[in-house]
């Protein structure tokens, strides 16, 4: 599938055992055309090498600031009409960019497309470390986390700091678009607090959703 040009944004803090799984990931989509930024947030485990010896991708580093500063980076440096997030932990499906362009261009009220997750637990760990982290779902669920997101670059330029007093549209797809993997130091789990600004988004979107059902049933 071909389009408008996808920003696909990675931000990394000592990364490394997993980076290239998610650039490859990114790579292998069926989308085209895309560009891969990846904001290097000040590591020192060699996320940065690994990230300079893939082509195609444009990479920035910065003293370390947090998961929400190195995705802000990210943004800054974007030219494509639609943005995309992903951990540098976890994985896009092949098609996750061609089906939540597909949802996009089939209603012209959404602003962002989310989708179901499958989580997995990393391979390399030992049996002591599984026992340490709770097990994966055991089917797919709806996720409405970053790494799902697919935005129109206008509509997260409105929206910006995410205050809800913007209304968004958004849809979650029944399909797969994100392999979540389940280890000792998922980003999830260091940094919860950077998860409050996307449930501003959420609550506008919920809002926008109550008024029209509301509209409806005064109508009706």
């Amino acid at each position: 599938m071909t389009g408008p040009l996808v920003s696909v944004m990675i931000g990394v803090y000592n990364g490394a055992p997993y980076l290239s799984e998610a650039i490859e990931s990114v790579q292998a989509q069926t989308y085209r055309p895309y560009e891969l930024i990846v904001v290097d947030d000040g590591s020192d485990d060699g996320s940065g090498e690994i990230a300079r010896g893939f082509d195609e991708v444009q990479y920035i580093r910065q003293p370390r600031g947090g998961n929400g500063a190195a995705r802000n980076r990210a943004v800054e440096a974007a030219s494509g009409d639609f943005f995309a997030f992903l951990d540098a932990d976890d994985r896009f499906v092949a098609d996750k960019l061609e089906r939540q362009m597909t949802a996009l261009d089939g209603d012209p009220d959404l602003d962002m497309v989310f989708g179901h997750v499958r989580e997995f637990v990393s391979p390399e760990l030992s049996e002591e470390e599984r026992r340490g982290i709770r097990p994966p779902a055991p089917t797919p669920q709806p996720w409405t986390a970053p790494n799902l997101m697919l935005i129109h670059r206008a509509s997260f330029e409105r929206v910006g700091g995410f205050s809800t007093s913007f209304r968004v549209g958004n849809v979650i797809l029944p399909e797969v678009v994100l392999e979540r993997r389940l280890h000792t130091q998922n980003n999830g789990l260091r940094e919860r607090d950077a998860r409050s600004q996307y449930l501003h988004v959420l609550k506008a979107a919920m809002d926008r959703r109550r008024a029209k059902e509301a509209a409806g049933d005064e109508e009706g």
